[in-house]
């Protein structure tokens, strides 16, 4: 489309609009009807440590929200001189699951406890075996079972539980709703109903009746909604909170709030049987809609579902590049020293391209990349650490290619347990985030972990506020009938391959020989955990 022609789109009310809460970066991406993004904006912020509890004030979030769609607007006035009046749709999405419980009046009664904090193990554990049925340490209702066992105050006087997403788009709207996807991260879904499992429902009331408590726990959660489905319209309160300036018009209607892992699997075509998608950030996880039920519960593995409801199995891991990214600014740092300004894509694409270059073992090199704790190998808290012996061969090569496979070493030992002990098929992974950004590079690396061909395409770096964007177009564009898969393969990424890249012999070798090293010096982290307190 030409300039004159978004113009006249934007002015028209017909542009959409999707917001994604990152973990470190607020993003949001309008779009036209066709899926083609038109305007951007974005508002860096940082998690913090607050009483051993990663969180956000949402005070930040608001704040961020306003600022990254005023950004937005900035640059539709930059680009086609014309302000945001009205939109067609919206969508919210935020990093997935958490805990953010409030009273009757709309309080919230804690601090909001992000999927990055690894302090509900007992409840996770005794989850998983009452409902036969994993439940992750970051799960809603993990979080709440643990408040529980902790005797918390606040407890009693619950009223709504939701997310990240699921709270911006109530004070949006007034709907507590969620879309299934990030819903299915809050309790277990049952796939056949497509709404919370009213067995497993029945046992967890069961398990806490002796508590007493005055609320019932379908009485507490979200509305499950569907892709497609209509979540309620911005209300005036909701356009002053969205746009501080007031040029945003009321009654825009909203799809369904959704995790990052919906968006992401929305975003990458993934939503059908043996697709699957790598989301690599902060985080990284790896999604793959199944054709058939797992063989047994594996700790390891999370089941959810696609935004329409088809069941997906996850291998979550809460480190990925915020350690990578560590050691990148420190060389920024280095070059900024030695009088040599360098730009930030140059200097990420020059180290990552140097890893291509390294010795099949790494020279022996080793790293764990745990900001935070890492369930998927057992540890509550983590450490960075970087590892070699005195015959190391310790070069520039080696030690970035060490970095990239620490970052997804992790997912590797998830993934093994689909890929070879269940047996489950995937025709192509794509990818998406950070990691993917250097062309060629994580991707060759992700190839290599998972022995399948990893594409991306170029819309990879718009990532998850374009799958909520795409979703809000489904619910206005949709045709009778039209599933969510078919709108995607036939509207949205129709010719559209992406860059494929098939894994390389020698790497998938390479990347085992450096897991085996990676598995046997876990008990070095342990001792790192255990020697330096926070």
């Amino acid at each position: 489309m030409s300039n004159n022609e978004i113009r006249a789109l934007i002015e028209a009310g017909k542009a959409r609009l999707g917001i994604e809460f990152g973990s470190t970066r607020i993003k949001g991406v309008l779009i036209d009807p066709a899926g083609n993004p038109i305007a951007q904006g974005a508002h860096d912020w940082e998690n913090q440590l607050v009483n051993n509890i990663w969180t956000y004030d949402m005070k930040d979030v608001w704040a961020g929200l306003q600022d990254c769609y005023a950004d937005m607007a900035k640059d539709v006035m930059n680009r086609y001189g014309v302000p945001v009046r009205k939109l067609e749709a919206i969508g919210i999405s935020a990093m997935m699951h958490g805990y953010i419980p409030f009273n009757g009046a709309g309080v919230q009664l804690v601090p909001f406890r992000t999927w990055r904090n690894t302090i509900t193990g007992p409840a996770s554990e005794a989850l998983t075996e009452r409902l036969n049925f994993n439940i992750p340490q970051r799960w809603s209702i993990a979080h709440l079972y643990q408040a529980i066992l902790n005797e918390e105050p606040h407890v009693p006087d619950i009223r709504f539980l939701t997310t990240l997403e699921g709270y911006v788009h109530w004070q949006l709207t007034g709907e507590k709703v969620l879309g299934i996807g990030e819903a299915s991260g809050m309790f277990p879904i049952d796939s056949e109903i497509n709404n919370y499992d009213q067995a497993k429902v029945d046992s967890f009331e069961a398990l806490i009746a002796d508590k007493g408590f005055p609320w019932k726990l379908r009485d507490i959660l979200p509305k499950v909604l569907m892709a497609g489905d209509e979540a309620g319209r911005l209300t005036e309160k909701g356009a002053k909170l969205l746009d501080v300036s007031g040029q945003l018009e009321a009654g825009v209607p909203l799809c369904p709030p959704e995790g990052d892992a919906g968006t992401g699997m929305t975003a990458t075509n993934s939503v059908a049987p043996r697709t699957g998608n790598v989301s690599a950030g902060t985080s990284v996880f790896a999604m793959i809609v199944l054709e058939k039920a797992l063989k047994k519960v594996h700790p390891e593995i999370d089941m959810v579902t696609t935004p329409s409801g088809k069941p997906v199995a996850m291998v979550h891991c809460n480190n990925c590049t915020s350690d990578l990214n560590a050691w990148v600014k420190l060389f920024g740092e280095f070059a900024e020293a030695m009088g040599i300004k360098v730009d930030a894509n140059q200097l990420f694409g020059t180290l990552y391209r140097k890893a291509l270059e390294a010795d099949p073992d790494c020279g022996g090199l080793l790293a764990y990349n745990y900001f935070s704790g890492e369930h998927i190998t057992g540890f509550e808290e983590g450490r960075p650490l970087f590892v070699r012996t005195p015959d190391s061969r310790f070069t520039l090569a080696n030690f970035m290619r060490t970095n990239l496979y620490a970052a997804l070493s992790s997912l590797k030992i998830g993934l093994n347990i689909l890929l070879d002990e269940e047996d489950v098929q995937v025709d192509q992974i794509l990818g998406h985030g950070g990691l993917f950004k250097t062309k060629g590079v994580g991707q060759k690396i992700m190839a290599a972990a998972m022995n399948v061909p990893v594409a991306v395409m170029e819309t990879a770096g718009e990532g998850g506020a374009w799958g909520i964007a795409l979703l809000a177009s489904y619910m206005v564009d949709k045709k009778p009938g039209q599933s969510l898969e078919a709108y995607l393969a036939d509207e949205i990424f129709a010719g559209k391959l992406g860059e494929r890249i098939e894994p390389d012999a020698s790497d998938v070798d390479s990347f085992n020989e450096y897991i085996k090293r990676y598995s046997a010096g876990l008990p070095i982290e342990r001792a790192a955990v255990e020697c330096l307190k926070l």
